[in-house]
């Protein structure tokens, strides 16, 4: 298994616009954020976790010429506002591009994009399968996924776990319930925004209490604001086997 990250960013993105501040004019690559999004690659079953407003151009940065299914984690724009960019696999494809979320999520993406689903079919707009997730594990082309149910302050999100790799963004409460289907991943991605409070999201400090607690061999830290500071200066003060991911980072998972 092979997971990039096409996006680490939070919903307005690092630089943000008009923003003058250190990390905002850095010139570390590792600090330009694209909103959330990963690409999981299982058994040769391409799958993209989010297509935020970014989506276009990750999918062009990563050279991704096969798309086999797209899971949505919520419904908020950051992470579903590219979804009309699923036609180019339509096309090259020939067949509808398979979608997986909570009800409230599908029905969301009907409003948002109704040109899709209404009776009126306009040549050239996205085709889409939609399959509603209910929180027990699921198969997309043999590969298993369980769905962990996170909160978002007061939104319920789904994190998800692909064999030993367990990703999860927009969260600030997991149940013990929800933690127990993600002990035992080698590796857990936790969004973390910020170092200070946050009404729905773990701050750098919460984030880092959690992965110990969980036990991964291996923490990485998505869903970054440019308030947490410079890659380089927040990545020394985390523990050795936590590091803050980057867009395009690569991580390879063997059985």
């Amino acid at each position: 298994m092979k997971v990039t990250f096409l996006g680490t960013g939070t919903s307005q993105g690092v630089p943000v616009i008009g923003c003058k501040c250190n990390v905002c004019t850095s010139l570390d690559f590792r600090d330009n954020r694209l909103r959330s999004s990963i690409l999981v690659e299982m058994n040769d079953v391409h799958m993209v976790v989010d297509t935020g407003p970014d989506f276009r151009q990750q999918m062009l940065r990563e050279r991704v010429d096969k798309l086999d299914a797209v899971l949505f984690t919520h419904e908020h724009k950051d992470h579903t506002a590219g979804m009309d960019d699923i036609r180019s696999y339509n096309f090259s494809q020939k067949k509808d591009m398979p979608i997986y979320g909570r009800a409230k999520v599908l029905n969301q993406l009907k409003q948002e994009f109704s040109y899709i689903f209404s009776g009126r079919k306009y040549p050239g707009i996205p085709k889409v399968d939609l399959n509603e997730l209910d929180g027990k594990p699921f198969k997309i082309a043999g590969n298993k996924i369980i769905p962990i149910e996170v909160m978002h302050h007061k939104l319920p999100v789904y994190g998800f776990r692909f064999g030993d790799f367990t990703y999860i963004t927009d969260a600030n409460f997991i149940s013990e319930d929800e933690k127990n289907k993600i002990k035992g991943s080698k590796i857990i991605v936790l969004n973390a925004l910020q170092k200070e409070d946050h009404i729905s999201h773990y701050t750098l400090s919460e984030a880092i209490e959690l992965i110990k607690e969980l036990n991964p061999e291996k923490g990485y830290l998505t869903h970054i604001s440019h308030r947490l500071g410079l890659h380089m200066d927040v990545s020394k003060e985390l523990p050795e086997n936590i590091e803050i991911a980057w867009d395009g980072l690569q991580l390879s998972l063997n059985d």
